[in-house]
């Protein structure tokens, strides 16, 4: 599957919806923390978290499948609604208009604990949580380009923004089986945001390159 978490929900715009979504995100955590369940934060939230842009889109979080069942109850007894969606590798819930993705297969790759163990508990705004690696961020996030979603420009911006975190050389070997992910991979090469292998063509460890548009 190749729909990002939380495409259909509209995005606040500016500082209100910046505030929307971290009062949403905290109300999130403490609930599911407070239910015993292991989960890390993804989506715009951990870029947020990491360093990126703020986020007015919706509220993204990872788990394990046997898991989301409680979780969506612990949203519910929080007071959000939850929503029962068509997709097969997530649940929804809303806090007023605030879409809560509650993700687990995303692209197809089920939520483990080895996910859950690379991801870093940091500061998100008002709260605190795991937050997925941003090595991780950047595979979910090359891995839903596709022939009807293949825009670079957001991208660029986190891998901007993200490089000295990532792991370029894990990154290229996840998404080796998307054209669309290797074609991004080519240009953040080229722009300087990631240095190349010698001879491969792929990113490995960041780097700052000034006279780039990007960097």
């Amino acid at each position: 599957m190749k729909i990002a978490a939380g495409s259909g929900s509209p995005e606040i715009p500016g500082a209100e919806g910046e505030r929307e979504i971290l009062r949403t995100l905290t109300r999130v955590v403490s609930a599911i923390d407070a239910a015993g369940m292991r989960f890390a934060v993804a989506g715009g939230c951990a870029v947020y978290a990491r360093g990126g842009p703020p986020t007015g889109h919706d509220v993204d979080v990872f788990l394990a499948q046997e898991d989301v069942s409680p979780a969506l109850r612990a949203l519910e007894k929080a007071g959000l609604r939850a929503c029962n969606p068509p997709e097969d590798w997530l649940v929804k819930a809303y806090d007023g208009t605030v879409l809560v993705d509650l993700v687990f297969r995303p692209n197809g790759r089920p939520v483990g604990d080895e996910l859950l163990d690379r991801a870093t508990w940091m500061r998100i705004g008002p709260t605190a949580a795991l937050v997925i690696s941003a090595t991780d961020l950047m595979v979910d996030k090359l891995l839903v380009l596709d022939a009807h979603r293949c825009d670079f420009v957001p991208l660029l911006q986190i891998a901007r923004d993200l490089r000295e975190q990532v792991d370029w050389s894990t990154v290229a070997t996840e998404v080796a089986g998307s054209a669309y992910a290797r074609a991004f991979l080519v240009l953040v090469s080229e722009l300087g945001i990631a240095c190349t292998v010698e001879g491969s063509g792929t990113p490995t460890t960041a780097v700052r390159v000034e006279d780039s548009e990007y960097a």
